[in-house]
């Protein structure tokens, strides 16, 4: 065979990151001047520093939500808020540790919900349920002191999804955390991932 008649293929291989949209402008600037989101801003950014320089132990939560639509185009709205982590769960704790039942390490149990009431401590579940089921979240922790939860919603119907809690049952059980948040619009086949971090810093 002529050397000369050999194939040489040759050809480049590029790699290009789609990152997912971000949330418009307005609903974006909506949210973070609602109450409640400043009010957690300014705990965690200003307020767990202060207590940290104090020695003290806190916790706080943070909710995230990724909108994936039907036809696949993702919207990355981003921190929804900081806010609220319930006297439900932190009276559950306390009984955990005199006697501990399975369903402690089980909240991944998100929910989402129509209810415009600010969040409150004394939530003991969501305002107004959006008819959805459930979503079962993984589990992993963002850092030794950080536990995540990670659970993608399901719609089969347009709504106005504004608020979101995590429990640690698939329809009734303990919530831990209630966030209330700017109207995001979903119509059937969309979803909505939500990531949920509880952060615990010991004291000292």
């Amino acid at each position: 065979m002529n050397p000369s008649s050999v194939l040489k293929p040759i050809g480049a291989l590029g790699i290009k990151v789609k990152r997912a949209k971000r949330a418009p402008l307005a609903w974006r600037i909506e949210n973070v001047c609602r109450l409640a989101y400043i009010r957690g801003w300014l705990a965690v950014h200003i307020g767990v520093p202060l207590a940290r320089a104090f020695g003290l132990a806190v916790a706080y939560g943070k909710l995230e939500a990724l909108k994936i639509c039907a036809d696949g185009r993702k919207i990355n709205y981003g921190v929804l808020g900081y806010r609220v982590v319930t006297t439900a769960f932190v009276n559950f704790v306390t009984d955990q540790l005199q006697t501990e039942t399975s369903v402690f390490g089980d909240f991944k149990f998100h929910d989402s919900g129509v209810g415009t009431t600010a969040e409150n401590v004394a939530d003991t579940g969501i305002e107004t349920t959006d008819g959805e089921s459930r979503a079962t979240g993984t589990q992993t922790e963002s850092a030794a002191n950080a536990y995540r939860s990670v659970g993608t919603i399901s719609y089969t119907t347009t709504k106005a999804i504004t608020e979101h809690g995590l429990f640690n049952d698939v329809t009734a059980g303990t919530l831990m955390d209630r966030t209330v948040f700017t109207v995001i619009n979903v119509v059937n086949g969309d979803s909505i991932q939500f990531t949920y971090t509880l952060t615990i810093s010991a004291g000292g």
